[in-house]
């Protein structure tokens, strides 16, 4: 199966097909965090914001028989790199399309001569996670703290996460 999956350059026409894998994305947060407010009210939107900030040259496209299958994207600022987005469509998850496109913008990256090379998945996808470090994402560089401001407007946050002796909710 992998064989024919193709990865190319983000065109102007593959913008329908890549909105709504960012909103099948975009749901999928919300789900594991059981918040539908993530995203906002409009999900398109956060891909639209996406593209005009970074222009489509920073994203390409999988492919199987000409349908469109994953995104993935990448962030250049000077000597350090961001791979944002990274979605599979939800029915071809699992098959090592990720995988392909991680290891295709890791060379992009490494031709571009990168020095770092960064990812953040969101804590609860532990999937990602495991995948991601498996393809050599295995140095923290910044962490990310949040403080929940509204109480009574709080979520369910997990907890099981310690770095440096300290727990965490996520």
């Amino acid at each position: 199966m992998l064989d024919k999956v193709r990865i190319r350059n983000y065109k102007e026409s593959d913008i329908a097909l890549c909105q709504k894998m960012w909103i099948e994305l975009t749901e999928y947060h919300q789900e594991i965090y059981d918040d539908p407010s993530i995203g906002g009210e409009n999900l398109a939107q956060g891909f639209k914001d996406h593209l005009e900030q970074y222009g489509g040259e920073s994203f390409w496209v999988a492919e199987e028989d000409e349908i469109i299958i994953g995104l993935i994207g990448l962030i250049v600022r000077g000597e350090a790199a961001e791979v944002e987005p990274i979605i599979i469509k939800s029915s071809h998850r699992n098959k090592g399309i990720g995988k392909k496109l991680l290891r295709f913008i890791i060379n992009h990256a490494i031709e571009k001569e990168i020095k770092y090379l960064s990812i953040k998945p969101v804590a609860r996808n532990k999937l990602a996670i495991k995948i991601f470090h498996e393809m050599g994402f295995n140095t923290i560089g910044h962490v990310e703290l949040f403080m929940n401001l509204k109480e009574k407007e709080s979520k369910k946050w997990k907890t099981g996460i310690k770095i440096h002796d300290i727990s965490f909710d996520y």
